[in-house]
């Protein structure tokens, strides 16, 4: 074996062990009519002399499963050059994963006879670990590749989806990774217990030794019935593991295999890549707004079109028009919807799980109605809206100066993205909506009008109106 190649050892392991169970069980059925007549001692000699030789190898099972496994997954590139193609395999990859998954549990009944189940439960955790976090990076490289790692920029705006919905089927491929996982670890958890529950006495109880005890004692009377029955390789080898695998059929037996945690670390890193890829489709979608909101600070610091300040003083607001940034935003949030529909319209039960498991940044503010998280596109156009809304707030509090022509231009502007907001159903935030409040006030009133408002964000807008306050 220690000549084998790494990759072939599991495979020549099972195949020499196939060879030998299958002459033990020969060998037990010409001795079965006469067994009482034999020397038992001398059954016993056999049967460890059979199967003694691969004992050294049942007992590493679970650190050979696992190089075997990584072997096998490490051939299973998830990057690619183009976006598509990455999502692609992505999506390809769930049914090789849950392939390689089952094909293991195979092994282990094979070699083990359902004996190495903690080592096989080691084995899988490696295995999604590595997959895991494969995926995670081929998630980063196609944010690279998306630029949505890039510094906001004044580029010229451009409608793009591709990005997002290429996110949505990375969502939907991390839906049917939690949908399989969940199927895979009731699979899992029958194998194990229609297996190796024979091993399990009726009287053991994890809080004491006696049903292990008593295991042993049944296993010493039923011996002189049947040596090749008995052979347990792994309590004669290693019995901390041995309690270990009772413990585990015992939880199986009185939990039940359908509330079983098995997998319960490899639950946890799905759904955090789930996570990772919602906030991927989010991103996506939010990144042209947020090059826009870029540009505010320094946009709205600029005396537009050269007014002089006695007269922009006298401007009446309604001859002021939204400026291109702010109805570009405007136009790109009413558009949402239309591309959000897939979220409503598709009977995609993978896309579902995956859009309920996730969370998205920017939640309702406390007293809000949330009649929006009954409806998965709502839940995303609200979310997308508020980050609009803060990012916009941010960007506000950022400009250095602001004259009085652009203090009611920047007012506009806030009034445009609120309408847009009405139109779709959604509150423009509260803090919107004390900003346009302050920016509104006249300087004589602006103290008046600041009393039950954030006194942060008083003392921000008057230092930008330039306002004794």
């Amino acid at each position: 074996m220690e000549l084998t190649p790494q990759e072939q050892r599991m495979d020549t392991l099972l195949e020499l062990h196939h060879t030998a169970a299958t002459f033990g069980r020969s060998l037990e059925q010409a001795m079965l009519p006469h067994l009482g007549e034999n020397n038992l001692l001398k059954v016993n000699e056999l049967v460890s002399s059979l199967y003694d030789p691969y004992k050294p190898y049942q007992l590493q099972y679970g650190e050979l499963e696992k190089s075997h496994l990584l072997i096998q997954i490490s051939a299973m590139p998830l990057e690619h050059g183009e976006v598509i193609d990455c999502v692609e395999e992505l999506s390809h990859s769930v049914g090789k994963l849950f392939g390689l998954a089952s094909v293991a549990v195979d092994r282990c009944v094979k070699l083990t006879d359902g004996l190495a189940v903690c080592g096989l439960l080691k084995a899988l955790k490696a295995l999604f670990t590595k997959y895991v976090s494969d995926f995670s990076t081929t998630l980063q490289s196609i944010r690279k590749k998306c630029r949505l790692e890039d510094t906001p920029s004044a580029a010229v705006f451009q409608e793009d989806w591709t990005a997002f919905q290429n996110s949505v089927r990375i969502i939907a491929t991390c839906g049917e990774l939690l949908r399989q996982c969940g199927a895979y670890e009731q699979q899992l958890s029958n194998k194990i217990l229609a297996t190796a529950g024979k091993y399990l006495s009726e009287s053991y109880s994890p809080l004491s030794l006696a049903g292990i005890q008593e295991a042993s004692s049944t296993e010493r009377k039923t011996s002189g019935r049947n040596p090749w029955q008995e052979y347990n390789y792994l309590q004669r080898g290693n019995m901390a593991e041995y309690n270990s695998l009772m413990e585990v059929l015992y939880s199986l037996k009185e939990k039940g295999t359908g509330n079983s945690s098995l997998l319960a670390e490899p639950r946890v890193a799905l759904t955090r890549l789930n996570q990772q890829a919602n906030q991927l489709a989010f991103d996506s979608v939010f990144l042209q707004i947020k090059h826009q909101l870029c540009l505010v600070s320094t946009m709205e610091s600029r005396d537009a079109g050269g007014f002089g300040e006695s007269y922009a003083e006298d401007l009446p607001t309604f001859s002021l028009s939204p400026q291109e940034y702010i109805t570009n935003i405007g136009q790109y949030i009413m558009s949402l919807p239309l591309h959000l529909e897939p979220f409503v319209t598709q009977e995609d039960p993978a896309l579902e799980l995956a859009l309920h498991a996730g969370k998205l940044p920017f939640p309702p503010e406390q007293g809000d109605d949330l009649p929006e998280l009954d409806n998965t596109a709502d839940y995303w156009l609200g979310s997308i809206a508020r980050a609009t809304m803060q990012t916009y707030c941010d960007a506000i509090l950022l400009i250095p100066e602001l004259t009085a022509h652009s203090t009611k231009q920047l007012a506009t502007d806030i009034d445009y993205l609120s309408n847009v907001m009405d139109a779709l159903g959604l509150q423009p935030s509260r803090t919107l909506q004390q900003i346009v409040t302050l920016l509104r006030a006249k300087p004589e009133e602006y103290r008046l009008t600041a009393k039950l408002l954030p006194r942060r964000l008083v003392s921000t807008i008057a230092a930008l109106r330039g306002l004794d306050h």
